[in-house]
This record gives C-alpha cells, structure tokens and sequence, in this order.
C-alpha cells in the first residue's frame, strides 16, 4: 500500500507528535508498505521577521502547499493520505483538493485542534478549559486571549473558523484517529460520527530487555511547563525531603526560575534521549504524570510500564484510560500537590507494591500497546477505507 503522510513539524522537530510521526511512518515501512512525505517546519517561519504574518494567512489557506501536494499526489498515486498536523504552513485547504482527486484521508489527532484554537483545552491559568466547544465557538479563544497575544489568539480563532465552516474538514476526513477512550467520547460529543472514529494508541519507543531494578528516583519526565504538574512535582518534593526526585527534560529560559527556587532533593537532569533515557527509568522508583489537562496519549506512561515501573497520574483524559488504580499504578486528583505528596510517599516506602504495579503495568503494555498492536489498529483503520489493504 502507498500513503502519502502530511505534517507540519513543530519548531525544534522534537516534539511527541513529531517522534509519532516518523514512528508510524518507520512502523509502516517496516511491514512492506511504502510511505512518501509532504512535511513543512515550523522552523521555516521562527526566525523571520514576518514569520507571525505569514502565519497568519498560511494557517488559512496556503496555495503553495495545495500546488505542491497535488502535484505529489498525481506522481506518487498514493492509496491514502494520512494527515497529521496542518498549521501554520500546510492549511485546511488541501483537503477538498484530495477529496476531489478520490483519495481517502485519515487524520490522525494527537490533540484536540479540531475544536480548540490551541489543541489543549487549557487555558491561560492552566485550567481545563472547554469554552470552545459552547456558544461562540472558537471565538472564546480571542475574547479569553488563549494564546497571550491578541494577534496569535486571533489567527488560531480564524483558522479553525475556516477549516469548520469554510473548508469543512470534518466531512471530508473518511477516517480520524483518536488514542484512546476518552478522546474518542469527547470527539462524538462535539459531532464526529462513532463509525469514523478509531482508536490507535500512541506508539512507544522500543526499550531493552534489561533486569528490571527498583530504583531509588521519584522522577518526571518530559516538558518543563505548568500544565503538565512540574509546580505540584516539586511541591511534593519540598514535602518529603528524605526521597530524591529526578527531572528529566529540557527547561526553557522562562522557566529557570523553577530551577534556581526548587528543594535540594530534586535533580534536573536535562534533555535524556536514547540509552540515557532508559537509563534513567531504569533508576526510578516511580515515574510521576501529574498532568493538568486532557493530554493525548502521554508516552511517558507506556514507557514506565515497558520498563516495568509504577506510575502515578492524574485522574483526568487520556491519563486515567491508561493507568488502572491500584492494579499498575495510583491516580491522583490534577493540581493537588498535598495528594500527590501522601501518594507518593504511601508507594515509595512500600517496595513490593512498586514492583507488583509494575509487573501489572508491563503486562498491560504487551496486551495493549506493543508495536504489533499497534500495526494492527492501523490496518483496522486502512480497512474502513474504500480500498485494498495489502
């Protein structure tokens, strides 16, 4: 089978959406089927003077990328598109163009931008926010200034304004991909049709079969921002000075600040990728999601129970389809860190209870989210399409 995979890659190119991507597409090689590219970078508009105007008008329409996909389309003769993200370069106007040409299009949402400007049902507090889902639709998001800048906030509003009421891609998209439960109910609840829904858990990096050991670290793993919990992780450190706490993720300049101000028990250890990252599993007692909003499907979690470790996260989206309450991990109420602190405190000091959450947990992932599986979700989402899967 040939897919052709459309995304516009984040700035920076290392987000998990982007680490999805390309894992899909390898995932896909692998088993015989060829996979050709139309990918656009953020990067090319971060460093330009005009880059935000640009923006503006790409997120809208783009007749460049429309030119270039159809001419990829009648070269490559692609059996499915498979579309990813399409702001702010690539736009919601290609798909009435592949629609025309007769290919089925799948559309894979790691978040929620079809309904929120911003993909997170965040607001500027931190709090969950579903405003756009009511009266006024998108357009909450420039009166509640979602994107702290009136003139980001506005073009976000006017892109999924187009892409609902111009373009109208949710009719034209034959198949959206969701990563779990949750996700899929909140997409029929704002009118996506059940029978185009279907749920592919996002794809966990492979990692060694090493002895699995218990540790000594409370760690978090992944971006250094307030909506994924790092304030109540560092709170629930200040809380047990006896335990070390560990941080594995890179840490923006404006966020310094929680560097300089953290308790002496908590280790920043940077961006970790690779062998270093299973490294630093591998140390943990407990891996900690203490996430504040939906999340899409966050890895962290599969890869802590791949490597055998408890988890504990948030009750709340995705987090709570993935962990199972005293069977591979705890769950949480989002934003209290006292919580979080006693939870955290109960599982460390009892050593058999973190490995036998963790025996759970990796149990769970071979059933669920093992790369086989995965593959095979994709065919069950190939194979709703009008056309042969190989």
């Amino acid at each position: 089978m040939k897919i052709l995979y459309i995304h516009n890659s984040y700035a920076g190119n290392n987000s998990g959406e982007e680490h999805a991507a390309e894992g899909l597409a390898y995932l896909l090689t692998q088993n015989g089927h060829e996979v050709s590219w139309y990918r656009r970078s953020s990067d090319e508009i971060a460093q330009s003077k005009f880059g935000a105007v640009k923006a503006f008008f790409t997120g809208i329409y783009n007749p460049v990328a429309v030119a270039e996909i159809k001419r990829i389309l009648e070269d490559f003769k692609p059996d499915l598109v498979q579309i990813q993200n399409i702001y702010p370069l690539i736009s919601p106007a290609i798909f009435g163009m592949i629609k025309k040409m007769g290919i089925p299009i799948v559309m894979r949402c790691p978040n929620y931008r079809l309904f929120c400007p911003n993909g997170l049902h965040l607001d500027t507090k931190g709090k969950v926010c579903e405003s756009c889902l009511g009266k006024g639709r998108e357009w909450n998001g420039v009166s509640k200034n979602c994107e702290s800048s009136r003139l980001k906030s506005t073009g976000y509003a006017l892109r999924n304004f187009f892409a609902r009421a111009f373009w109208k891609i949710q009719d034209d998209v034959d198949a959206f991909i969701v990563q779990s439960e949750f996700q899929k109910q909140k997409f029929i609840q704002n009118g996506i049709p059940e029978k185009k829904l279907f749920i592919v858990p996002g794809l966990t990096p492979s990692v060694p079969k090493n002895e699995t050991k218990l540790g000594d670290l409370v760690s978090f793993v992944g971006r250094i921002s307030p909506e994924k919990g790092i304030i109540e992780f560092l709170e629930a450190a200040r809380n047990l000075p006896e335990i070390t706490f560990a941080i594995a993720g890179g840490v923006d300049e404006s966020f310094q600040g929680l560097v300089k101000s953290s308790p002496p028990n908590v280790q920043w250890k940077g961006y970790l990728k690779g062998n270093e990252l299973d490294q630093f599993y591998q140390d943990s007692r407990i891996i900690v999601v203490p996430g504040k909003w939906y999340e899409g499907f966050p890895n962290v979690i599969t890869r802590a129970m791949q490597h055998s470790k408890p988890v504990i996260t948030s009750n709340l989206g995705a987090m709570a389809s993935i962990i199972d309450h005293e069977i591979n991990g705890l769950l949480v109420e989002p934003g209290h860190s006292s919580q979080l602190s006693t939870v955290i405190g109960r599982l460390y000091n009892n050593p058999e209870l973190c490995k036998q959450f963790g025996k759970a947990g990796f149990l769970k992932a071979q059933e669920n989210y093992s790369r086989e599986i995965i593959y095979q979700n994709l065919l069950n989402v190939y194979s709703s399409l009008p056309i042969k899967v190989a």
